[in-house]
């Protein structure tokens, strides 16, 4: 069944054209999840295919009695009203039965209240759709619904724009980067909810393992083109590598053939009059497609940083408590070069705190923060930029250097830099309130890393940044030789990115967990329980690292970088026997669920074989060392 056919529509802002003739069907059933990159028109083909923007040209139709909901990226809530107001105003008449029939439980004494309310419920057959509003609602962490909208972040708002539109049980849903400011227990809950639910779906969103796990059908704007694939992401990434291998097989075919018709074009002009015009006409079809190349940028960021001395940032017992809410308790570590770390845990359980000690911007209340004299950190909040009005967008970089030094003793301009991450020339000199939301996180991105640092905290860099982007600053950070620390949701670019997590939980304790965040789910079963209690006598901590201040005498043996590498392994090993024991030992649970056990055993697997590559690494290390 048809819900929506676009047909034709196109778009431009002033001299910049977004899509031009553009056509696709949304059918009952598809889970469709829309990738593009920054600039190409997304939120635009939402807003046109949600009615509310108007294409320049082309139209959308609907079918008769369609009900949708539409999740923008940034929620349009009347401040003045509470969080029970925003919900009960909207169409489902269901909805204020639910809230009087709340009321009468809230009032036990009022008899008629009570009875009016349940002769409601019943007459409009509401007691499941009660049952999943207050799913709903405690799942978002939505609890105290008489607070005004004027007073909550952004996240807040989000997840009430969220509730609205999955309560209004609607038939095809459309959503605008759905997981942003989402918690990682909310995102894997809302993708269990998408695969219960019979819900027809078009979204963006830059998750991956959501696009992955929740859609069934990709479809990428490229160029200006609609490219559909019938499967998840990961069946998109490997069927768009092929596509593009035969384009550019194509397109050298076509630049052999225009180098022959171009001889056949430059002979003495007199002939031309006798020359086909069917083959002049073919030419410059030829040429169109010789020279038709792919416009993919790549981001080089080979930085050469500061190398960091022996001391990098070190932890002496520091505590941190606001009020009689303690976030952190008596906790310990040092820094290695090197180090990787990924921060996990609920709002509200001190992870920007324990950034802001390590940044120096909050002092701990007891115990103290070393950082070490060849430190330079990059700080990048979730905050974003903080630009004066009327600011260009190179003068933004520019404050905070005109140059960084690369790799091979060559330097990059500020200018160069911003080419780097997508920034024409034209774009260079614009002014930044002109920026789209990811603009603006590639811009300040930009600034950060100007600063040269090599102690790089990234704050939920993910968001509103495209996949392309994505890919891109995950190869450079791989290769970045200082200490990052991040704090995300992107499930994703955390198990590229992180070596170990640090997992915040509601009693002030940090544990230190051998892995990525996919290791960490697999280990622990449900992520939302994980998080709730103190896991510290479930994972056994790394011991607190001792950084060696010693002088490094001259030796055969293995070299500090050498020893650490072991030692990651050997705790990387260690960790994954762990988890293929837990994982076997899940076997003989006779409660154990069938799909449970079909998700364990290729968990198992998979666990098998990285045990096995790793445990080859650290024999072709060990060998190494030996022979030195």
């Amino acid at each position: 069944m048809n819900y929506i056919t676009v047909e034709n529509v196109s778009r431009a802002f002033a001299d910049k054209v977004l899509f031009k003739d553009l056509s696709l069907g949304i059918n009952q059933g598809q889970k469709i999840g829309f990738v593009a990159k920054n600039g190409y028109g997304k939120s635009t083909l939402l807003n046109i295919i949600t009615r509310a923007e108007e294409p320049d040209s082309g139209n959308v139709a609907y079918r008769t009695d369609l009900r949708m909901a539409f999740l923008p990226q940034e929620p349009n809530l009347n401040p003045e009203m509470t969080i029970e107001e925003v919900i009960l105003d909207s169409d489902v008449p269901t909805m204020k039965i639910i809230a009087d029939y709340e009321h009468s439980m809230a009032n036990p004494d009022d008899a008629d209240m009570m009875q009016k309310a349940l002769d409601a419920m019943d007459a409009a057959n509401a007691w499941d759709f009660e049952t999943k509003y207050r799913q709903i609602l405690s799942k978002l962490k939505l609890d105290d619904l008489t607070q005004k909208v004027g007073k909550l972040s952004g996240g807040q708002k989000k997840r009430i724009a969220m509730a609205m539109a999955l309560l209004s049980d609607p038939q095809l849903l459309i959503m605008d980067e759905p997981t942003n400011h989402l918690d990682l227990e909310m995102i894997e809950w809302l993708e269990a909810y998408f695969k219960q639910e019979d819900y027809t779906i078009l979204m963006v969103t830059h998750d991956r393992y959501f696009l992955d796990r929740v859609c069934n059908e990709i479809i990428e704007l490229d160029q200006g083109q609609l490219y559909t694939y019938k499967g998840n992401y990961s069946y998109y990434v490997e069927k768009k590598q092929e596509r593009i291998e035969i384009q550019q097989t194509n397109q050298e075919k076509a630049q052999q053939l225009y180098k022959k018709e171009l001889t056949w074009m430059r002979r003495q002009p007199k002939a031309r009059r006798t020359k086909s015009k069917s083959r002049i006409d073919d030419f410059y079809q030829i040429k169109e497609a010789a020279s038709n190349r792919r416009k993919d940028h790549q981001i080089e960021l080979e930085i050469s940083m500061q190398r960091l001395g022996t001391k990098v940032v070190e932890l002496h017992k520091i505590s941190k408590s606001f009020g009689d809410k303690h976030l952190i308790n008596d906790f310990s570590y040092n820094f290695l070069r090197g180090e990787r770390l990924g921060i996990i845990g609920k709002n509200g359980t001190g992870k920007s705190t324990f950034l802001n000690m390590i940044t120096g911007a909050l002092a701990p209340d007891t115990g103290k923060v070393v950082t070490g004299e060849t430190v330079k950190v990059g700080y990048y909040t979730q905050g974003g930029i903080d630009a004066k009005p009327g600011m260009k967008v190179i003068d933004v970089v520019k404050q905070f250097g005109d140059y960084i030094p690369l790799n091979k003793g060559k330097i990059i301009s500020a200018s160069q830099l911003l080419e780097r991450f997508l920034f024409d020339n034209k774009k260079k000199h614009d002014f930044v309130e002109k920026l789209s939301g990811g603009e603006r996180k590639r811009l300040y991105l930009c600034t950060v890393l100007i600063q040269n640092p090599n102690f790089l905290i990234l704050d939920e860099p993910t968001n509103d940044l495209d996949i392309p982007t994505l890919n891109v600053l995950e190869n450079f950070l791989m290769d970045f030789p200082g200490c990052i620390i991040v704090v995300s949701h992107d499930r994703y670019f955390m198990d590229k990115i992180v070596d170990h997590l640090f997992v915040f939980n509601q009693s002030g304790n940090i544990t230190d967990f051998p892995g990525n965040y996919s290791d960490f789910r697999a280990y622990v079963g449900n992520t939302d329980i994980a998080l709730d209690k103190d896991i510290t006598e479930d994972v056994k901590p790394i011991a607190v690292k001792k950084v060696d201040t010693t002088p490094a005498a001259p030796t055969s043996g293995p070299t500090r970088e050498q020893q650490k590498m072991l030692s990651r392994m050997e705790n990387k090993i260690k960790q994954l026997e762990e988890l293929k024991k837990k994982l076997q030992d899940s076997f003989l649970d006779p409660n154990i669920h069938a799909d449970q056990m079909t998700e364990n055993s290729i968990q198992l697997e998979k666990t098998k074989e990285q045990q096995e590559e790793l445990e080859m690494e650290w024999l072709e290390l060990s060998e190494q060392i030996a022979k030195n």
